[in-house]
């Protein structure tokens, strides 16, 4: 599948590929809130889910970092206009108010510009895969199966949510970082500091700024670890 994306060389067909997949996701949630009758929260978190995969896609098909932060600035605008204006309802009406959208499409930017043109894509890859499946099922878990709760900052979260959160959050890590050849050593040490500071983070953060700071955080820890330990 990997080769199959990397074979892929007009930047027409990898933008194309792009869109298809962003409409496939907006299909689904659609799909979802029609015919399972599910709350605007799961909807948002399939959408949050979905369109969080698209950086695997983008490193894959090797996108030029400025396709990727004309992405990152359109749907951002589209988001923070959103904020102020019911243009996605489906993923804004969940009961709250916050900027976490606009923040999802903020942190893919700023990793992005950080890492693209360094030729080290993979730990904005670990960096929005974490938020995406880390926080995304969280969330879900939390939500579902959260009978441990506990507050921090007035907000409600659980201790099912938040090992969800550390778990994932390892796992992405190890995955990743695995794809590339990391050795063992520094492989192992990464997942263990980025699930605790990426766990950290989620819970810690108000209004949706997690969205910014677990992943920027996240790679951060790990592009650390990897200058620390070469």
């Amino acid at each position: 599948m990997i080769q199959w994306f990397a074979s892929i060389e007009t930047l027409g067909e990898k933008v194309a590929i792009a869109a298809l997949w962003l409409g496939l996701v907006g299909i689904a949630a659609t799909l979802v809130k029609q015919f399972t009758r599910a709350d605007s929260e799961i909807v948002r978190k399939v959408v949050h889910i979905g369109t969080g995969n698209i950086i695997l896609l983008a490193w894959w098909m090797a996108l030029p970092t400025w396709v990727i932060l004309a992405a990152a600035v359109l749907f951002g605008a589209i988001a923070l206009a959103s904020f102020f204006y019911p243009l996605l309802p489906s993923i804004d009406s969940v009961g709250r108010k916050s900027l976490g959208t606009f923040f999802y499409a903020t942190s893919i930017g700023l990793l992005a510009a950080w890492f693209w043109p360094q030729n080290l894509p993979e730990f904005a890859v670990l960096g929005i895969l974490i938020m995406t499946w880390g926080d995304g099922l969280a969330g879900l878990i939390g939500r579902q199966f959260g009978t441990h709760p506990y507050k921090l900052w007035g907000m409600k979260k659980s201790w099912e949510g938040s090992l969800t959160m550390a778990l994932m959050s390892a796992v992405t890590t190890l995955l990743v970082l695995a794809a590339v050849g990391t050795p063992l050593s520094p492989l192992l040490i990464s997942a263990v500091l980025v699930a605790i500071v990426a766990t950290g983070l989620e819970a810690f953060s108000k209004l949706g700024l997690d969205n910014v700071t677990v992943p920027i955080g996240s790679a951060t820890v790990a592009y650390a670890i990897s200058l620390i330990l070469g």
